[in-house]
């Protein structure tokens, strides 16, 4: 319910992450997640951004100014860390179509306790990123 003790946000609209290398980065949210590419300002400094569902994860090419690529590592439990995550049609087959690609795997295949199954995956800077169904 709307009120003026807070913003009221309309929608989420993006994800920023800093990358080392922005062609990797574009092959593993194209090939790998199935996001598209879309048209990016022209800001002075390189980037790429995909959408996917009207969101969109904006890639930033890593800089003094931005800082190192990746997120901080920490923790033991995986699926507690910082992380973005991607719901799939059945978990289960992404595990073939992720080993085909060689792509790292941070975590094996889990189900939580309400039945929905995770399965954890570093993109090429080390973000990680969780697919997810039921």
């Amino acid at each position: 319910m709307p009120t003026d003790a807070c913003l009221n946000a309309k929608s989420f609209d993006h994800v920023t992450l800093i990358c080392a290398d922005l062609e990797a980065t574009r092959r593993f949210y194209i090939d790998v997640i199935g996001m598209k590419e879309v048209a990016r300002p022209a800001f002075n400094f390189p980037g790429l951004w995909f959408e996917l569902a009207g969101v969109l994860i904006h890639a930033t090419q890593q800089s003094r100014e931005s800082g190192p690529a990746g997120w901080a590592k920490g923790g033991t439990i995986t699926a507690r860390s910082h992380h973005i995550a991607f719901a799939v049609d059945d978990v289960s087959k992404s595990v073939a179509v992720v080993e085909k690609l060689g792509v790292r795997i941070a975590s094996p295949l889990q189900q939580r306790p309400d039945g929905f199954r995770q399965l954890y995956l570093y993109d090429p800077d080390g973000h990680l990123v969780e697919l997810v169904s039921t």
